[in-house]
């Protein structure tokens, strides 16, 4: 994997890159829809290629060695080759379900075992293991095991499970390094950063990974519920610590606004399960701002959903339609709503890429900020 900073915008520390993998460039800043077990939910990937414009998309360790099953992926050459994606894929360790399992697992030096929340057998992740199991799944970019702590956490532990997600970055490292990708192209290992919402925790945590000199590096527990001015205070300080010729990935993050600001942080990479979930509940995400189209006040408005973005679900169907289908719990409604949100992320990062590179993204982006968080 090869980083190229590109531009920087003069008003803040928004910039633009291409990171470039085997499986193609990604243009920075980027959101990366989330497809868990290997599907964006409701979406098909002609769709996230056509209408969507998406350039990478994010699968989760945990569910997918559950099911389908690392012998299934292996067998057919894995997830690229298994779901028909040709585009770069990152995989999330399976850290955050370590923090979301938090009562059915157990958390030692050699790793985590836990009950699969499908049929309560028991498993373990060591960071050996989970080394391992990102090579079979098959991701250009896979992340280091780590302990994503909650919110609010005391410090004690926030700074043993600092120090015990260091350590097994160590040993990811050296697994890493000593194996080889199973499907004849390159992948990549990114650290995390923790340290929950201390400061001089989170200095010594962008500083060790820092030194591990990986292709990349991420920010994780900072989506777990913390208030988003202390994200900004954390993503910043980190931020200003880790290296400028590295792609950065906020990990879990999150709404229109955040991303906005955490670019001007000098954030490039963003995932969120929020556009697909909250379209699936009526909840549209906007150029012009936050529709719940369940609202009774759109039952009539036979208006495109959202004129300003090219694709053909903004444009082709009404914000009426769309109602109708949600409040009918048809199918067609979170696949259109779906598809909608997460074209407009994909839109969103697009803009504040042009903006950054015309030196005008402070302004447009404290606009923008107003405008896609005002509700309709």
């Amino acid at each position: 994997m090869n980083f190229k900073l590109e531009s920087k915008d003069p008003g803040s520390k928004a910039r633009t890159g291409t990171i470039t993998t085997d499986h193609g460039d990604i243009k920075t800043p980027i959101f990366m829809p989330v497809g868990t077990a290997g599907s964006v939910k409701a979406v098909h990937q002609r769709e996230l290629k056509e209408d969507i414009k998406a350039q990478i998309i994010l699968g989760n360790t945990y569910h997918l060695y559950l099911r389908p099953g690392l012998d299934i992926l292996e067998e057919a050459g894995g997830l690229h080759k298994f779901n028909g994606w040709d585009r770069p894929i990152l995989t999330d360790s399976g850290g955050y379900q370590v923090y979301s399992l938090a009562d059915t697992r157990k958390i030692k030096e050699e790793g985590v075992t836990f009950q699969s929340h499908i049929d309560g057998s028991r498993h373990m992740f060591s960071p050996e293991a989970v080394m391992d199991i990102q090579r079979t799944i098959g991701a250009d970019i896979i992340m280091a095991f780590d302990e994503c702590t909650p919110y609010p956490c005391e410090y004690d532990y926030a700074e043993k499970s600092m120090h015990m997600t260091h350590r097994w970055l160590k040993r990811c490292c050296e697994h890493f390094d000593k194996t080889e990708g199973k499907y004849g192209y390159s992948q990549t290992l990114f650290p995390i950063v923790q340290g929950s919402v201390y400061k001089d925790l989170r200095t010594q945590s962008a500083e060790a990974i820092a030194s591990f000199e990986r292709d990349g590096n991420a920010i994780g527990g900072l989506s777990v519920g913390e208030p988003a001015e202390m994200m900004y205070e954390m993503t910043d300080h980190v931020c200003n610590i880790l290296p400028l010729d590295k792609p950065r990935y906020l990990m879990g993050v999150g709404t229109p606004a955040n991303i906005l600001e955490c670019i001007a942080l000098g954030i490039d990479m963003f995932d969120c399960v929020m556009p697909t979930r909250n379209a699936r509940n009526g909840m549209l995400f906007t150029s012009e701002g936050i529709i719940n189209i369940k609202n009774k006040k759109w039952d009539r408005d036979f208006s495109p959903i959202d004129p300003v973005l090219p694709g053909y679900v903004d444009n082709f169907y009404s914000k009426a339609y769309l109602r109708h289908l949600i409040m009918s719990k048809e199918i067609l409604g979170a696949q259109i709503a779906s598809i909608h949100n997460l074209s407009f992320y994909l839109w969103l990062v697009g803009e504040a890429r042009t903006q950054i590179e015309a030196g005008t993204f402070s302004q447009w982006k404290n606009k923008m900020v107003s405008k896609v968080s005002q509700r309709l």
